[in-house]
Formats: structure tokens, C-alpha cells, sequence
């Protein structure tokens, strides 16, 4: 009893500090310039291949997996949307590593790829030992 209860506190753990993490950097990517996101050079020059429209999106969409990360569960309102938030950060990052991969960002995919497997995590515990569903 005490391994599942570590499992769900991980779970817990892990999806809020990815919600942190992607709600902070999803609002910044929505209010902050695309050229001073590209000049901060912090998070590299990625902005560089995508329009300011698409630099917005993508932290739209940050900030809804934010969301979809905790809502659901602590409402306890459609908590499938968890482990389908979680899935499509697995797939944004997916998408930021090959972005990083083609301009050779290489220390930075090894960031994205953390994210992927940290909200990977989220997916199968949600889908499958802590499932909200059973």
C-alpha cells in the first residue's frame, strides 16, 4: 500500500511542477515579443523558425496543458483530460526536440527530452496504475 501511495504522490508531484513549469513559460511565450524571446538566448533561437502568431500558439497551448494537468483532477470534473494533457506535452515536446535536433540545439533537446519523459510519466500513470477512470 505504501509503494501506491508513493506512485500517486510522484504523479502528483510531477504533474504540478510540469504544470509550473509550462504555465510560466506558456504565458511568457503569450505576452512577451517574439524578438525579445529570441534575444534572451536562454531557451536558443527556435522562435527564429516559427511566425509571432505561432510563437503565441504554441504558449496557448502550454498553458492549457498547465491547466488540463490539475483542473481536472482537483475538481474532479472529466479527469481524463489529465493523462490527455500530459500526451500532448509528450507531443509538443516530441516536436521542440526535432525543432532543436534540425538547428543543433543539442544540450537543449536533452532539456526537452526530460520534459518528455517527465509528462510521459504523468501518461502512463494516469492511464494505466493510478488511472482517475477506475
Amino acid at each position: 500500500m505504501s509503494a501506491l501511495r508513493a506512485g500517486l504522490g510522484a504523479l502528483w508531484i510531477v504533474a504540478a511542477l510540469l504544470a509550473a513549469v509550462y504555465l510560466f513559460g506558456g504565458a511568457f511565450k503569450m505576452v512577451t515579443p517574439k524578438e525579445r524571446i529570441a534575444a534572451a538566448g536562454c531557451s536558443g533561437r527556435w522562435v527564429e523558425d516559427f511566425s509571432a502568431g505561432g510563437v503565441k500558439a504554441i504558449g496557448a497551448v502550454e498553458v492549457l496543458a498547465a491547466v488540463g494537468l490539475i483542473l481536472p483532477a482537483v475538481l474532479d470534473v472529466a479527469p481524463v483530460f489529465v493523462p490527455l494533457a500530459a500526451l500532448g506535452l509528450v507531443l509538443l515536446m516530441a516536436g521542440a526536440a526535432a525543432v532543436r535536433l534540425r538547428r543543433q540545439e543539442f544540450k537543449l533537446v536533452a532539456v526537452d527530452v526530460v520534459y518528455l519523459l517527465l509528462a510521459a510519466f504523468v501518461v502512463w500513470g494516469r492511464f494505466g496504475p493510478e488511472s482517475f477512470l477506475g
